[in-house]
């Protein structure tokens, strides 16, 4: 019988943080890069430096660094669930099919998830082959779950390390391209998620990002609760993107190095916290910790100092 996720994470903890400036990866500071009050460390698809990329081990690990958020992405199967996943298909370097073979790139967006059911879905392995940008990543059996799954275990793991809840911040992974083909339209999408959330209790921790500003204008037509960030990629794409909107979101997470001053100063004078995706270089942190950043998104948790806080 597989270990239980908590004994998991505690093992695969301990190995992961003997192993950091192992070959392959920048050894992390003698000191976690410290952070001011109220700054929010975001763990990204949970902690995929260290843990296969958006699944229940990541996300408990992550917590167990002292998150604030963890961050993940969701697409949607063919039974209308909502599935923890950064690509609405089975990725090239970490999928194994049921039958044991592996992906090939080119015929990896074949596997549509949108054409599968969650049992159908769940039959793929994405944790026992590792990613080979990410040599400190621990190998094990892993799916990916679905979102609801994904909730409730952090709630629980949180609940048992006696730690306060973590927020999500969940992006929907949605393109004009992929509508009807990988991804139901951004109404749908966005009703699902609203759906989902209000069931679980936990929209006013709940952060929705996306590039896509569809998906973000139909949630926010949905409820006032929560936040939503604007995910950009250049500089180019922020006004245009803005202007999709209908409204000033909570959140700007630019891709972080176009963060300096003048993007700073442009988000606050429009209300916007500034969260940076994704920075894995303590120096990097450093930096945007010095301009001013409200938070950022990493890869790698047990690189800054994040701050489990027990429940009063």
């Amino acid at each position: 019988m597989p270990a239980p996720y908590p004994l998991l994470v505690f093992l695969s903890l301990a190995l992961l943080l003997a192993a950091c400036g192992a070959d392959g990866d920048p050894p992390i500071p003698d000191e976690r890069v410290s952070t001011p009050d109220g700054f929010d460390v975001q763990g990204h698809r949970g902690a995929r430096g260290l843990m296969p990329e958006n699944t229940i081990p990541a996300f408990q690990t992550a917590i167990d660094l002292g998150v604030h958020t963890v961050e993940l992405d969701i697409v949607v199967s063919a039974d209308s669930q909502l599935v923890v996943s950064h690509e609405p298909w089975f990725h090239h370097h970490i999928s194994t099919t049921p039958e044991g073979d592996l992906i090939a790139e080119a015929e990896a967006p074949d596997f549509n998830i949108f054409e599968m059911t969650v049992d159908e879905i769940q039959a793929f392995d994405v944790g026992l082959r590792g990613h080979p940008q990410y040599p400190q990543q621990q190998t094990m059996e892993a799916v990916k779950p679905t979102l609801r799954d994904a909730i409730e275990a952090m709630e629980a793991h949180a609940a048992e390390q006696g730690f306060n809840p973590v927020r999500f911040s969940i992006e929907t992974k949605s393109r004009p391209e992929w509508y009807d083909t990988y991804q139901p339209q951004p109404d749908i999408f966005a009703e699902l998620l609203f759906n989902e959330l209000e069931d679980l209790g936990v929209l006013d921790r709940a952060i929705i990002q996306s590039f896509d500003p569809a998906t973000l204008v139909a949630f926010r037509a949905l409820t006032d609760a929560g936040a939503i960030a604007l995910l950009v990629s250049t500089t180019e794409t922020i006004e245009p993107a803005m202007e999709a909107l209908d409204f000033t979101p909570e959140i700007l997470s630019p891709f972080y190095e176009m963060v300096d001053e003048e993007l700073l100063d442009m988000a606050r004078e429009e209300g916007m916290a500034v969260i940076p995706w994704t920075v894995n270089e303590p120096e990097a942190m450093e930096r945007l910790i010095a301009l001013g950043v409200d938070g950022l998104i990493t890869d790698y948790p047990n690189r800054i100092a994040g701050r489990p806080l027990p429940v009063e």
